[in-house]
């Protein structure tokens, strides 16, 4: 029987760039190049649609965090303009880099989890069959219950 997945998980899981479905298949074959589908639960990934969503999210959190440390250095130091610029072009452009598959994977199990896109009929058929799961369970146990009675 599969537990459901919560939003929290299928994000971290999507963050750490696995399946946001079992957390154990790769979610990208390329750097920004999401898999068809998982190569552990063969959940089907190709109803994903993050566009520039992550790239959205990325030069917002960088930014946010860049620009406030360039201004108290320029505020604090006041250090020449070539010097600014070979300090924080790198650590843009690496932090953007970094977080960019991240950020996309995280996407892709928030559009996973919430049945977003074409991930909407995956998510009707997990519900269904754990659904079902859950009932064969129940109906195991009261057979197995009603044997053990009939032997008493």
């Amino acid at each position: 029987m599969t537990q459901p997945v919560s939003l929290a998980q299928a994000v971290l899981r999507g963050f750490t760039m696995r399946c946001p479905n079992c957390g154990k298949g790769h979610l990208f074959r390329r750097f920004l190049k999401v898999v068809d589908h998982c190569e552990v639960c063969d959940e089907d990934y190709t109803p994903q649609r993050a566009d520039d969503f992550p790239a959205y999210l990325v030069i917002v959190v960088v930014g946010h965090v860049v620009v406030p440390a360039l201004l108290a250095v320029e505020m604090a130091y006041a250090p020449p303009a070539w010097l600014q610029l070979a300090i924080w072009l790198p650590v843009t452009l690496f932090s953007s880099l970094a977080l960019l598959q991240p950020t996309k994977g995280a996407i892709v199990g928030l559009q996973w989890q919430t049945g977003m896109h074409d991930f909407a009929q995956s998510k009707n058929r997990r519900s269904a069959n754990s659904t079902r799961s859950t009932e064969s369970t129940k109906a195991n146990t009261n057979t197995t219950s009603l044997k053990s009675h009939a032997l008493i």
